[in-house]
């Protein structure tokens, strides 16, 4: 069957006027919180401890969710069901153990970074390696969170991959390079409530194009099983199941927003640990809800596409965008792509901020720590400025198959596990040394290295009978990765003991 009558694949100029100047507005608005004379990095990178509870709640929503999570996620539900809810379970289970056993540490001390509590823990090794892992985890992942912006804007309006990141990502560095961590939060509650707005008419607009709207909607995909959210299996292989929802979701948030220096700033940030306690689990419950829009959505797409008996030739990553520039009236079409322009910017504001707050803090004040504060936020702007530049090329390199949201989590995962390992050693035991946990750590590493580089299944040989192994899903990676770092590190103290180190906080 044919197309049914759609808008030209790029966008009308109303649309790209309103892209314009969401783009110019976002910018200025941005620039309002730089200030004028020194800065402490204090100011700069935590915005002195003086914002909401419900701004910092809302940030970290936008930083969690991306460009990936707006055109992946609707993917996801367009070619499976609702399972992916799952893991937004395990996220919430996950926040309450942070709350429980990461946050008070943070709350201790003048903290600037994650990983000064690990230096305080177990030394200065230690320090620079969890620290070293974060800025490559960050820059890897992040690199391919900024090239699924060239997926929408490519189709919005035909740009090339570099000239459409490099302007987003120019614009967006300004703001940062400017205002720090305040301009961060604020541009990210503005950016969520504009891609969540958005999101709200994408919906109604694929409700209005299928006749029958929601009614014919919940039927279909109903009918098709898409509102199917449980699945209850123990097969490591399989991606979104109850198991691996509760148990590799709460380790992989424990992981993304317990010891991920994207997240723990903005947690940092709050007035106090009760405050950085309610923005994390309302961030929670918001994330859920949010996950589910976008899958109803996707839900949306499929009904649509069957109803209209095309066959999309499109991979599902750009489904929802094709739709978007395709079928959405002028004005909305535009303010849907800023809608998802306004996530990508969000993420990347924080990545800048949280890479160079993490190289300044973690690796040059420790050498350099008399220093005067004008120099150090001198310095913090310039790192802003280098790892701009190296996101910029790390998404020229980042075009894979296959959804985005799931390579950039799998990326993550990688390392994320090892990461969270060494802060479980250091907090739910004091005889873990450093050299042991750094083995633990490697091992971590090495593991999850191994199960990403793992092809779909392999052959053992055990006691003469074959064995089939099947590729474990990502969803694990995290909790398999922590549990391989903690046992090898205990036991690697075990067998070389060492003094605890001496600045570590006595505690019971």
């Amino acid at each position: 069957m044919s197309l049914p009558p759609a808008h030209p694949s790029h966008l009308r100029p109303v649309d790209l006027a309103l892209i314009a100047v969401y783009l110019a507005g976002i910018t200025l608005f941005g620039l309002r919180f730089r200030k004028s004379g020194d800065r402490s990095l204090r100011s700069y990178f935590l915005a002195d401890r003086n914002l909401p509870w419900w701004a910092i709640s809302l940030s970290i929503v936008a930083a969690e969710t991306s460009t990936l999570t707006i055109i992946s996620i609707p993917g996801l539900a367009f070619s499976g069901d609702f399972g992916f809810l799952q893991i937004a379970m395990g996220y919430l289970v996950g926040r309450v153990v942070i709350c429980i056993l990461f946050l008070p540490r943070y709350f201790r001390g003048e903290l600037l970074t994650a990983y000064q509590l690990i230096g305080q823990r177990f030394g200065p090794r230690l320090h620079r390696f969890t620290a070293a892992l974060f800025l490559v985890m960050r820059a890897a992942a992040e690199g391919v969170r900024v090239f699924a912006v060239a997926i929408v804007v490519g189709l919005a309006i035909g740009t090339g991959d570099v000239a459409s990141i490099a302007i987003l990502s120019a614009l967006t560095l300004l703001y940062t390079f400017e205002g720090g961590m305040a301009a961060v939060i604020w541009t990210d509650v503005v950016q969520m409530f504009l891609y969540v707005g958005g999101s709200l008419v994408a919906l109604a607009t694929v409700c209005h194009r299928i006749p029958g709207g929601w009614s014919a909607l919940v039927a279909g995909a109903s009918a098709a099983h898409k509102f199917t959210v449980l699945h209850f299996s123990w097969s490591v292989a399989q991606t979104y199941t109850f198991q691996a929802g509760i148990l590799g979701g709460c380790f992989l948030t424990m992981a993304s927003h317990g010891t991920d220096q994207l997240m723990v700033q903005r947690l940092l940030a709050a007035r106090n640990l009760r405050e950085s306690r309610l923005a994390l689990l309302a961030s929670g419950v918001v994330v859920f809800f949010q996950f589910a829009l976008f899958l109803l959505i996707g839900a949306g797409l499929f009904v649509y596409y069957n109803k209209m008996g095309i066959a999309p030739s499109l991979g599902t990553d750009r489904i929802f965008p094709a739709f978007i520039v395709q079928q959405m009236p002028a004005g909305i079409a535009g303010m849907m792509i800023a809608a998802i322009l306004a996530a990508a910017m969000s993420n990347l504001s924080a990545a800048l901020n949280s890479l160079a707050s993490a190289s300044v803090v973690d690796f040059y004040l420790p050498r350099y720590p008399d220093i005067s504060e004008q120099v150090r936020t001198r310095l913090s702007r310039l790192m802003t400025v280098v790892w701009a530049a190296i996101l910029f090329a790390l998404a020229m390199f980042s075009r894979s198959g296959g959804h985005v949201v799931e390579i950039g989590l799998s990326i993550a995962s990688v390392l994320w596990g090892a990461m969270l390992g060494v802060f479980l050693l250091g907090t739910l035991t004091r005889r873990a040394g450093e050299s042991g946990t750094i083995v633990g750590m490697a091992a971590g590493v090495a593991v999850n290295l191994l199960l990403w580089l793992q092809p779909h299944s392999f052959t053992l040989s055990v006691a003469g009978r074959a064995v089939v192994l099947p590729k474990i899903a990502w969803t694990w990676w995290v909790l398999i990765g922590s549990l391989v770092t903690c046992a090898v590190g205990y036991s690697a103290s075990l067998l070389f003991p060492e003094p605890i180190h001496v600045e570590e906080v006595a505690e019971g």
